[in-house]
């Protein structure tokens, strides 16, 4: 940490230039045709030669105006001129709507706000139109407007971007967490979960946000790694003088009227999410239970606070925004779960219940600092503690089933009890600056932390025993009393285990932006600027893993309920055995050192673009010391290396042609890779609760993305859009999640084939349906539909019954986003939106074969992760000016999420589909209250 204040330190101490500018947007609109827009009216700013004429959407912007106070003069051609102040406000939007007539408007008539460029709608759809690559950004406007709460609704609400009930997983064109890359301010983030690649969004809520952008074409100045886009979130900073706070109450379907929701024993040592460990884990064998608590109350709540305000400190300009929150949801499922190996039944459980209550608490600080008319810093501070308690069970019922396992196969139950917690740190300064007329400055650099912790999970596996079912046992039959005998294939099956992963990260990047050529006064741009810029970013991971497990054959309980009484002192004196093998280790780190430059052009009014070309090295080292690994070629037990080094030249290429005033066309293509994570080349095995086993490949390299987008843009009117895009990406080396060969059913990522090609269209409508007098929007629809096609070829040790070729692993080939709107634009308002997503059948691994001389017979088909439909619905009233009264009812229609498997009969060669996993996630009904002073 004091490295990274010296490094902070050096890098404000040696510059000293800034940037203090703002802007001014707004429609004009002809009062003589029922404020229609008004296109080619004049907008200058008094006593200056600086203006510009509104589009056909009858749309302005002046931008890059120095704080301060102007005169803006309107005129039109028979038209009264009109002059009105304005206030520019330094890194804000003022945003000047004015209707324009043969005699001057009334005062009421002019409407002036001011926020941040990031929040308005009207700016970010401005620089949509403006932008040279495709990209499309939701601000914190349009999300109030819609209802959504967090950042992973919000991306939603952008074509071709989904996200998954089941996983909570964000897709992009289909493509999921492993094609993605996640920025906040420009800067990477780490994942909440280290099983991830990218953050959970749902931990952004409204109130931190300023818009989140999504990128779907590359270009030089990000890093390499990302396949489908970029999900970038600009956090926000103080705009005006305010306080909030709001609370909400709710519950999910699934929690109401039932009697056995559970919470593991491992929460008594926690407090408002934080655990607090009271022993060593060899001593919680005895001297804490093995079994879980009886919840009663499940309902879910959240508190929320931000506000606003600034100071003048030492001279100089000091804004401070700050948020925070807390909350606690409870779910509840019920279903089955299903395993085959070589299409004979490897495991059954027709009643499997999970208990999960998650806590979240977070907190947000910005602070920008006014240095001088040129100079900014902005700071911001991001801090996460975020845990998840679960209680999974299954074959409380008796039917449960275990292929050979020991004393029976028959009535087999399994309980996973486990605590996670994360606490994620998130700390950056940004400092932007004018050097010159034609010359900007822009760095920033970070600091990132994570601590994710297991530390008492707790597992068992036992059979269940009755009267009827043990004939032999002529004592338990004359009591009439059942009991439950411990399972030991293997033995030491009942266990209690530790996991801690941290991650320390630094980051940062510069670029300096030059202006070349002349000033194009009608354009107010110059016609090229080019950027010159370097990454850098460091991580480094050490993780650990400890289980300690007991031999307990023979030992019995009278029911699943009542484990404790089992492990005691007295009993490992009576033949209890104790195992702590050596723990589990990797440690890992990457390097990255870049640097590029890209060129933005504009040949004329109607051509422009950008084109770049980035320099990367990527190094990935992991050193491991773990059980169930020997080394192939030297036969070396539990130790091992892998080192990767790639060094890549990363081209980009983005056109943008303008049609006319509402018709744009634009064209891309690039180079990206998609890098192997740490858990993935790392062989350790993670056992989840349902048993499935996951193992990471010391062999697996990294893919390499060819990426071609073409774009064609319509602007019907303002705050309106029809696009169409046609996509196509080659990846080489594509990894996959699989299936491996053996009895133990072990699932690895892997490089599955030597290339992957997709295809796809995208077709995005947002329009206004119903407007009022004033021509603003009272029903809104938005609608995306994104169709793929996928083809990736099949290594050998993938090929079965005669399949050589599959989709992608993890990949939707049709998505579907739609919402309808209604404000009533009121001076209390009622908003009421309708969401509704659908994504397609996927696949969650692929399959392999067992033998490959009968791989027509003995194979593992691949795994398919079903299609479903979800629909939410959000309302909200502003009661008073201060309060708001909000209404929320998420996965409305509680779809099934299932997995199927096709499994086929080795007697008759018929094949089934197989339900291997469903469930379903509940209703989420809440209500909230917001006052702001």
């Amino acid at each position: 940490m004091k490295k990274f204040t010296l490094f902070l330190a050096l890098i404000t101490a040696s510059i000293f230039y800034g940037q203090n500018t703002g802007s001014v947007v707004g429609k004009l609109t002809d009062k003589e045709y029922n404020n229609e827009p008004l296109a080619f009216a004049n907008v200058l700013i008094k006593g200056t030669t600086k203006g510009t004429t509104s589009d056909f959407d009858g749309l302005y912007a002046l931008e890059n105006l120095d704080a301060g106070n102007y005169t803006l003069i309107f005129s039109f051609v028979g038209y009264q001129t009109q002059e009105l102040p304005v206030t520019v406000v330094a890194g804000k939007v003022t945003e000047v709507n004015v209707p324009m007539g043969a005699s001057a408007a009334s005062l009421d008539e002019v409407v002036i706000t001011t926020t941040t460029k990031r929040e308005s709608e009207t700016a970010l759809l401005l620089e949509q139109k403006k932008a040279v690559v495709i990209k499309e950004s939701i601000g914190a406007e349009r999300l109030s407007k819609i209802g959504v709460s967090d950042a992973s609704s919000a991306t939603s609400k952008i074509s071709g971007v989904t996200k998954s009930e089941g996983s909570g997983d964000i897709y992009i064109r289909g493509l999921g967490d492993r094609y993605l890359s996640t920025t906040m301010n420009g800067l990477p983030i780490p994942s909440d979960d280290v099983n991830n690649k990218n953050i959970n969004l749902n931990l952004f809520s409204t109130n931190i946000i300023e818009n989140v952008g999504i990128s779907k074409t590359y270009s030089t100045s990000s890093y390499a790694d990302q396949g489908s886009g970029n999900v970038d979130i600009t956090s926000k900073s103080y705009a005006k003088k305010e306080f909030s706070i709001g609370v909400s109450s709710g519950y999910n379907t699934n929690t109401i009227g039932i009697n056995n929701f559970k919470r593991s024993i491992i929460t008594d040592d926690v407090t408002l999410g934080f655990h607090k460990k009271q022993y060593a884990l060899t001593d919680l064998i005895t001297r804490q239970s093995w079994d879980p608590v009886d919840q009663k109350n499940t309902g879910n709540y959240s508190i929320s606070l931000s506000g606003g305000t600034k100071f003048d400190v030492l001279g100089k300009q000091l804004k401070v925004f700050v948020a925070g929150s807390h909350r606690q949801n409870y779910d509840y499922q019920e279903g089955v779960f299903r395993s085959f190996r070589s299409n004979v039944l490897d495991n059954k459980f027709t009643d499997v219940e999970q208990s999960q209550s998650r806590t979240n608490t977070t907190g947000y600080v910005n602070l920008a600092l006014k240095l001088n008319d040129n100079n900014n810093l902005k700071i911001s501070s991001l801090s996460v503690n975020k845990s998840e308690d679960n209680v999974y069970e299954q074959g409380r019922n008796g039917e449960g089933y275990v292929f050979d396992q020991d004393p029976k196969e028959e009535q087999a139950f399994v309980r996973d009890q486990n605590f996670k917690q994360t606490i994620l740190l998130v700390n950056q300064i940004e400092g932007s600056h004018n050097i010159s007329e034609k010359n900007e400055l822009n760095w920033a650099a970070g600091y990132n932390y994570v601590l994710a912790q297991e530390p008492n999970r707790i597992r068992n596996e036992a059979n269940i025993f009755t009267p009827e079912t043990d004939p032999d046992n002529q004592t338990i039959i004359d009591t009439g009393m059942p009991f439950v005998q411990y399972a030991h294939v293997g033995d030491f099956q009942q266990r209690k285990s530790s996991q801690k992963i941290e991650d320390i990260e630094y980051n940062a990047f510069v670029e300096d932006a030059f202006s070349l050529g002349a000033f194009d006064e009608d354009a107010n741009t110059t016609p090229f600027k080019l950027h010159v810029g370097a990454d850098f970013r460091q991580k480094d991971r050490v993780f650990s893993s400890q289980f300690i497990g007991v031999r307990a054959r023979g030992f019995q309980v009278p029911s699943v309920d009542e484990f404790t009484l089992t492990f005691t002192p007295e009993n490992f004196d009576d033949g209890l055995a104790l195992r702590e093998p050596a723990p589990d280790r990797y440690d890992a780190d990457i390097n990255i050192m870049a640097a590029y430059a890209n060129l933005d052009f504009g040949l004329n009014k109607k051509l422009s673009g950008n084109v770049g070309v980035r320099f990367e090295r990527d190094e990935i080292n992991v050193l491991w010391d773990v059980a169930n690994y020997i080394d192939s070629e030297t036969g070396t037990a539990r130790v091992g290396s892998t080192q990767r080094e790639y060094t890549e030249v990363y081209p980009s290429a983005n056109f943008k042609y303008e049609l006319n005033e509402k018709h744009f066309f634009r064209l891309a293509s690039s180079l990206t890779q998609t890098l192997p994570e740490f858990k993935e080349v790392s062989p350790f095995e993670y056992v989840s609760p349902t048993g499935r086993v996951t193992k990471g490949n010391p062999d697996l390299e990294k893919s390499d993305v060819l990426n071609i987008d073409a774009k064609w843009e319509f602007f019907p009117s303002q705050g309106e859009l029809i696009s169409a895009t046609a996509f196509f990406k080659n990846i080489k080396n594509p990894i996959n999640l699989a299936q491996t060969r053996g009895s133990s059913g072990i699932f690895q990522y892997a490089n599955t084939g030597e290339e992957a090609n997709v295809y796809g269209v995208e077709l995005e409508t947002r329009l206004d349906l119903i407007t009022n007098d004033d021509e603003v929007a009272i029903l809104n629809f938005n609608a995306n539909i994104t169709n793929m096609w996928f083809n990736q070829d099949l290594l050998e040790n993938y090929q079965y019954k005669g399949v050589t070729e599959t989709d992608l692993q993890g990949a939707s080939d049709l998505i579907i986003n739609s919402s309808l709107s209604y404000n009533s634009q009121t001076e209390k308002e009622f908003i009421a939106t309708v969401t509704g997503n659908y994504s397609s059948d996927k696949i969650f691994a692929l399959g392999s074969p067992e033998d490959f001389a009968n791989s027509a017979q003995l194979y593992n088909d691949q795994i398919i992760e079903k299609g479903f439909v979800t629909l939410d619905f959000v309302a909200s009233k502003q009661i008073t000016d201060k309060l708001e009264l909000k209404f929320t009812g998420r996965n409305l229609l509680n779809p099934e999420i299932k997995q199927t498997q096709l499994v086929r009969n080795l007697s008759t060669g018929i094949e089934t589909n197989e339900t291997v996993l469903s469930y379903k996630k509940g209703s989420l009904l809440s209500l909230s209250l917001k006052y702001s002073f």
